[in-house]
Parts: structure tokens; C-alpha cells; sequence
């Protein structure tokens, strides 16, 4: 006769309700805002930081009480996280605030289509158009350089690339990294200047001295996309016979698509707002010019630079052009998602 073995005893945990942190919030705001406000001491930092100190003391003591310290150490971890977001959320949001909201009111289809000939002073016309035509020459410029570069070194320093050779690239894309972008534009002034004369300004010149920016982030951030390939998916496509360049093309290349052109985007927002060395390299210039090869060309950075320097009327066209180089990187950003999204291997079905 067999014996039942004795059922084994459960520990139950307590835990917090759903709604308790929303109401230890509610709570720590209300008293910060007392505080401070007796204190004469209310404004909007003193508000964010007391009260965030206030609820994570809050929480995790009252977690403690109730649920044990191991699920209060959870909880600080997470409030900790989630003022550190919020932290870094903060100057963004105020940013895109200023921008739009002063922006907005200059910003419409007669500020995109028209140029700057003929406005002087105080006059409230004027346009970004010639400016406009300027940032897409010189970051197309700087792109058709760039992207095709880093990704090819990146391919090599993955798929072939090894000893000093590499060691060296890998050495030379780290300085370029963080150089001033005053001394790119003063590299690629001087070397058109050694070649053409010190009166040749072009949306070519501007394009290299961004490109010599662009270059080291694509590099990176696409070596970084390549590395995340699983060696798995080489190994099958060698196994069944695929040389390795079309392995790269068909399979390496294919799969880090999307990051690849995220890293694209990104480098391309770090170098579309550059000012110094456009103003050394492309000058400025009233009126539209439609030939990237010869003569002085505007770009928004530039615009935005010199008529925020003039302040009045001037001042709000800046941030209109503010406004449309913003809008000009979210384009540019929903691009690459689009291009990720289409060209991004499928699962499986």
C-alpha cells in the first residue's frame, strides 16, 4: 500500500496593487507641491526633481513594507530607469516646442518656393528655396561619397579584413570620428584651393567636407550591423556551393538591411545641420543656384546662422528654416524605414 507523499507547502508573495503607483505619485506630487510652494521655491525643475526623489523613496518603502525588499529593489530600478528617460525625453520635447512653436507661424508654401533676391532690412518677405536646393546638393554630395565607402571598408573589416591593415583602419576611422567639423571643412577648402584658387566655392567642396564626417559614422554602424549576422547563415550559403561576395550580396548584406540603413539616416542627421565648414566651404549666397559645381550656394544651417544673427523679422524666418530642416531629417528618417521595411528579408510563413 503506497503512501501518499504530503503536498509540499506554497509560499504566497503579497504584491502591490495595480493602481499603487499611480497613487503613491499622485500623492508625492501633491506634497512636493505643497512643500515647495510654502517655501516659495515652485517651479517647473523643482517640481520634476523633488517630486521624483519624493515617489522613489515613497515606493520603495511602502514596497518593502508590503511586498519584501527584493520586489522594492525592482521597483527603484525601474523609477530610476524612468527618471533617466524622462530626463533624456525632456530637452528633446522643449526643443521640438521652440522650434514649432516659433516656426510655425512663418513656415508655409510661400517661405518654401521663394529666395532671399531683393529682401534687405526689416522686410518680413523671404524664402528658403535656394537654401533648400543647397542642403540636398551638398548631403547628396556627401552621401554618394560616403555611404558607398563606409560600407565597403565595413565589409571589409568584417568579412576579409585582418592583422595590421586592419588594425590600422580600425585606429584611422576612430580619430575621424571625432575630429571638428571646422577642420574637415578646412581640409576640403584647402585642397580645392591648392587645385582651383582661393575664389572657387561650390556645393562640392561642402559635399567632401561632410563626407569626410559621414564616413567614419556609416563605417561604424554598419561593421556593427555586419557583425550581428549569424555566422550560421554564411556557413549554409557556403555550404551550398555560393561564392563569399555573393554570400556578402545575397544573404550578409540582406539581412542587416534595416540597420544598415538606419546607420545611413543617422549619419546622415549628424551631418545635414553642420554649419562651420559650410560656411568655409559653400559661403552664402541671395539667390538660387542650381549648378553644385561652380559659384557660392546656400544651406539651411547657413540660413538659419546668419538670419538669426540679424534678429527682427529675420530672426523668425530662421526658425521657419529650422522648422523645415527638421521636417526635411524626419523625411529622411521615414525614407529609411520604408526602405528597411521593403527590402528587409521576409520570415517565415
Amino acid at each position: 500500500m503506497s503512501v501518499a507523499a504530503p503536498p509540499v507547502p506554497t509560499r504566497t508573495y503579497r504584491r502591490l496593487p495595480a493602481w499603487a503607483p499611480y497613487a503613491v505619485l499622485v500623492v508625492s506630487l501633491a506634497v512636493t507641491a505643497g512643500v515647495l510652494t510654502s517655501l516659495g521655491a515652485l517651479t517647473i525643475a523643482s517640481m520634476f526633481f523633488v517630486s521624483a526623489i519624493v515617489y522613489a523613496v515613497a515606493i520603495t518603502v511602502t514596497s518593502t513594507v508590503v511586498e519584501g525588499r527584493r520586489w522594492a529593489t525592482d521597483r527603484l530600478a525601474t523609477t530610476l530607469v524612468t527618471f533617466a528617460f524622462l530626463l533624456a525625453v525632456i530637452p528633446l520635447i522643449s526643443l521640438l516646442w521652440i522650434v514649432i512653436g516659433d516656426g510655425v507661424e512663418r513656415f508655409g508654401p510661400t517661405f518654401l518656393t521663394t529666395d532671399m533676391v531683393g529682401i534687405f532690412g526689416s522686410m518680413v518677405e523671404g524664402g528658403v528655396a535656394h537654401a533648400i536646393v543647397g542642403t540636398v546638393y551638398v548631403t547628396g554630395i556627401a552621401g554618394l561619397i560616403s555611404v558607398p565607402l563606409g560600407i565597403f571598408t565595413a565589409i571589409y573589416l568584417v568579412e576579409y579584413g585582418s592583422g595590421p591593415v586592419k588594425r590600422g583602419i580600425t585606429l584611422l576611422v576612430d580619430v575621424m570620428t571625432g575630429i571638428p567639423s571646422i577642420v574637415a571643412g578646412l581640409f576640403a577648402y584647402t585642397m580645392f584651393l591648392v587645385i582651383f584658387g582661393p575664389a572657387y566655392k561650390s556645393a562640392l567642396i561642402g559635399g567632401i567636407a561632410l563626407a569626410v564626417l559621414m564616413t567614419p559614422y556609416v563605417i561604424r554602424s554598419v561593421e556593427e550591423m555586419l557583425k550581428l549576422v549569424p555566422n550560421e547563415l554564411r556557413e549554409a550559403s557556403f555550404a551550398l556551393g555560393v561564392p563569399k561576395w555573393l554570400t556578402i550580396v545575397k544573404v550578409v548584406l540582406r539581412t542587416a538591411v534595416a540597420g544598415i540603413t538606419s546607420g545611413v539616416m543617422i549619419a546622415t542627421a549628424r551631418v545635414i545641420g553642420e554649419t562651420a565648414p559650410l560656411l568655409v566651404t559653400v559661403g552664402t549666397i541671395q539667390a538660387m543656384n542650381w549648378n553644385p559645381f561652380d559659384g557660392r550656394i546656400e544651406t539651411l544651417p547657413v540660413y538659419v546662422f546668419r538670419q538669426y544673427a540679424q534678429g527682427g523679422p529675420a530672426a523668425d524666418r530662421a526658425w521657419a528654416a529650422a522648422l523645415t530642416l527638421l521636417l526635411i531629417v524626419m523625411l529622411l528618417n521615414l525614407i529609411g524605414r520604408l526602405v528597411s521595411k521593403f527590402f528587409s528579408p521576409k520570415g517565415g510563413r
